[in-house]
């Protein structure tokens, strides 16, 4: 039966399932290879297979069945990522066991549980869960209960499990140490130390380091006392571990000790450094790319400790020790550690290609800093087999293989280029400098020819036209008798000179020592072609025997030129001015070389004469914006204190506004009562004129006048009182408003001032940030220059050997 067929026989068991609830259709349960196509139909089954496992109602014999058949899937790390992020059988499992752990059903739970756990395993490496996804906080519950309780059964995939859902997952971590037995968790794993069984120990130190290493529980776990014995325990499980899955972990576990800067310290110092890492170079002999990734994984990461990479190259770039020759391919054979790092670089595209590139980067990282006496045998080595990295692109494959290709060849490129720099004046010697800069440029005509159709290749050619490394294999190429070489190094020339940092004036200065060498070569050359011609002299002294000439040295030589005593006795006149021409050519081809050598130490001093002066103007610049970022500073202080004061300045304001508020409500309500007894006024004044009118008798009329006239006199006393102190009061009330428009104006005033403050601030803060972002760039660049200036001294000195 095919995949197809199988497919759909599944397919239709699943639907089957679904409708009657019996599982006597589920032979297609059996079928395998469902995530071998890219098609619909697999999508399906793999769906419905996830929904059939998660769904509470589906018995729980089919549930194990389908969790069996979903952990022969998850067998590769494609599969495991589709699984997880495709399908989410990470949270469908969780709900799974949180499910079956409530259930009553213990005898078909348990195993349940147990195959839920170990694909969760294989899920959740490497891979980032977060705590807030479905019935994640559910199953680290069920994890540390089950580890509290020490069930055997389960124990070992519980702590797995959780190992791997701590590492790197800060969200996780925290939620564990918020819980209340955290303590008492603590207390279980440190017992676990003493576990009979490897995985157990790897399991628990790597919870430990995830979740304690930066607390005292840490500090005392992994402290000086405690750490040269887990250094052991570690490379020994590495180096003899029960399988694969610890051996995994065991590297994983090195890997986070090495990222606190105490532990890497304490492994510089570690006595057995040396003897375990070749060791775990022996791993690399097996034909497995598995445990060969994960050794390089380890290679890498010591290398990113500053004292551990000069360790590191004294065992890769020396002969092995007696257990890492003995396990061997050739038995007793004296390979060196570096001979595994070169036969995995010519492992194919695919397949191992996560394991060449890897080679590549730990390569590129070594000659970073390893001298060129201990590397020229292993580079004389390395050297033809980088070349043929460079070969074998096949377009008809796809553009999958295209990629991979073009990313090996990056690797290959920075490999050369860090090659040159290092171990250029001894491959000058032997012959491989233009073998080198060969390559390094047909690999950049690729990838100008490539950086149209590959993303970031465009980026990755123009950063590597401005590294200052290339102008030596630039050089070479544009002085070469060859058409091709010259033609290569021309079009990169014209792709190279506008960009910015492109080193023009090293380069001027490469290419005249060259020329200057060349027309040395070309002098002497005819001065060899006059010798050849005359015939070889026979004298019967051994002294004028090639061997004896080449034995002695060029002072002893010349002494004999200059005496002449020795050859005047043996030879006619004519004879010895030929024999002198000889020795005039030998001395004339050293003294070229030694010129070439002193022309490219002169060009490598004046480029360091330029980063000098570079650095220097990169200081100054930095003087300069340090103290500008000073004056700014003030300026910003300043603003603040003046900010303050207004703010100050406009509370009191505020205040004084406020009273004068209070103080006009007062007057306008005693202006009120005024306006009232006016009103009574008038009116009692027209009461009086209606009694005028109405007096009947005379000497009525005259007694009520007279009261009236008393009391209206009264009256008006009191009214002419009111109306002067109404008008005080008016006055008084135009002068309080006039204050208070004259505070409401010094009121806003301050508010536009206050603004105009608070967005000079802003700009003062803005451009204080720029000029932080300029004094960062140019600190890049004076350590980008650091770096250059020390690569090239090293270079000086070897040339001057």
């Amino acid at each position: 039966m095919d995949v197809t067929t199988c497919l759909k026989s599944l397919l239709l068991a699943i639907q089957q399932y679904r409708d009657s609830r019996t599982a006597q259709h589920l032979s297609g349960l059996k079928c395998e290879q469902l995530l071998s196509s890219a098609q619909v139909l697999p999508s399906e089954c793999v769906s419905g297979l996830v929904e059939l496992a998660g769904n509470p109602s589906t018995s729980p014999t089919l549930t194990s069945s389908i969790i069996s058949l979903l952990s022969q899937l998850a067998c590769d790390d494609q599969s495991r990522e589709i699984l997880h992020s495709s399908y989410n059988l990470t949270s469908t499992l969780a709900a799974v066991i949180h499910s079956l752990s409530l259930s009553l059903k213990l005898s078909v739970s348990c195993c349940s549980v147990f195959q839920c756990l170990q694909v969760l395993q294989k899920l959740t490496y490497n891979t980032r869960i977060f705590q807030s996804a479905s019935c994640i906080h559910e199953l680290i519950t069920f994890l540390m209960t089950n580890i509290q309780s020490q069930n055997e059964d389960v124990v070992m995939s519980c702590l797995g499990l959780l190992a791997n859902l701590c590492r790197d997952n800060i969200s996780v971590q925290i939620y564990i140490k918020s819980l209340d037995n955290v303590k008492q968790f603590y207390r279980t794993l440190i017992n676990f130390l003493a576990h009979n069984s490897l995985t157990v120990v790897v399991f628990t130190l790597s919870i430990l380091a995830s979740l304690s290493l930066n607390e005292k529980v840490g500090e005392k776990l992994f402290d000086a006392k405690n750490i040269h014995q887990t250094f052991q325990l570690v490379f020994n499980i590495i180096v003899n571990g029960d399988g694969t899955l610890t051996r995994k972990y065991s590297v994983d576990l090195l890997v986070d000790l090495l990222k606190n800067p105490k532990i890497a310290d304490y492994l510089t110092r570690y006595p057995h450094f040396s003897a375990c890492v070749s060791q775990v170079l022996g791993l690399l002999h097996s034909k497995d790319p598995d445990p060969a990734a994960k050794v390089l994984e380890l290679l890498l990461a010591m290398c990113s400790v500053s004292g551990l990479r000069s360790l590191l190259c004294e065992v890769v770039f020396k002969p092995a020790g007696p257990k890492l020759r003995a396990a061997g391919r050739d038995g007793g054979r004296k390979a060196q550690c570096g001979l595994a790092l070169v036969q995995w670089l010519s492992s194919p595209v695919e397949g191992g290609e996560s394991c060449s590139l890897q080679v590549l980067q730990l390569l590129s990282e070594l000659l970073e800093v390893s001298m060129p006496d201990s590397t020229l045998s292993f580079v004389e080595m390395l050297l033809p087999t980088l070349l043929g990295l460079l070969k074998g692109l096949n377009l008809s494959q796809g553009d999958a293989h295209l990629r991979k290709h073009c990313l090996r060849i990056s690797y290959v490129t920075s490999l050369l280029l860090n090659i040159l720099l290092v171990t250029l004046p001894p491959l000058c010697v032997c012959g491989f400098s233009q073998v080198c800069a060969e390559a390094l440029l047909k690999t950049l005509e690729l990838m100008s020819k490539l950086r149209q159709h590959v993303k970031d290749m465009e980026t990755s050619f123009y950063r590597m036209l401005q590294d200052q490394r290339i102008v030596t294999p630039l050089s070479l190429a544009l002085t070469s008798h060859h058409r091709d070489s010259v033609q290569t190094g021309l079009s990169l020339l014209f792709e190279a000179t506008p960009l910015p940092d492109f080193p023009s004036f090293v380069l001027g200065e490469s290419i005249a020592a060259n020329n200057a060498y060349r027309q040395r070569e070309a002098e002497l050359s005819v001065k060899r072609v006059a010798v050849q011609e005359v015939p070889p002299l026979r004298t019967n002294t051994s002294t004028l025997d090639s061997s004896s000439v080449h034995s002695k040295s060029v002072h002893s030589l010349v002494e004999k030129i200059q005496t002449g005593l020795e050859l005047q006795e043996q030879v006619k006149d004519s004879h010895v001015s030929e024999i002198i021409d000889v020795y005039e050519q030998k001395l004339g081809a050293y003294a070229s070389k030694e010129s070439r050598l002193q022309d490219l130490l002169e060009a490598k001093a004046l480029a360091l004469s330029q980063a000098d002066r570079l650095l220097a103007q990169y200081r100054f610049q930095r003087a300069q914006a340090e103290a500008e970022a000073r004056k700014l500073g003030g300026l910003l202080k300043d603003a603040e204190r003046r900010r303050e004061e207004l703010k100050v300045e406009l509370s009191g304001q505020v205040l004084e506004v406020e009273r004068s508020r209070a103080d006009m409500e007062e007057l306008l309500q005693h202006n009120s009562r005024l306006q009232r007894d006016s009103e009574e006024h008038q009116a009692l004044k027209g009461a009086y004129n209606t009694l005028l009118n109405r007096s009947e008798p005379q000497e009525h009329f005259a007694l009520f006048l007279s009261g009236l006239r008393a009391e209206l006199r009264a009256e008006e006393e009191k009214v002419k009182e009111k109306e002067q102190e109404r008008r005080d009061l008016e006055e008084t009330v135009d002068v309080l408003r006039k204050e208070l428009n004259k505070t409401e104006q010094a009121r806003k005033d301050a508010s536009i001032k206050a603004s105009s403050l608070e967005l000079q601030k802003s700009q003062l803060e803005t451009k204080l940030k720029q000029k932080e972002d300029e004094l960062n760039k140019h600190s890049a660049m004076i350590a980008m220059i650091h770096s250059l200036s020390s690569g090239k001294m090293k270079s000086d000195v070897n040339l001057s050997l």
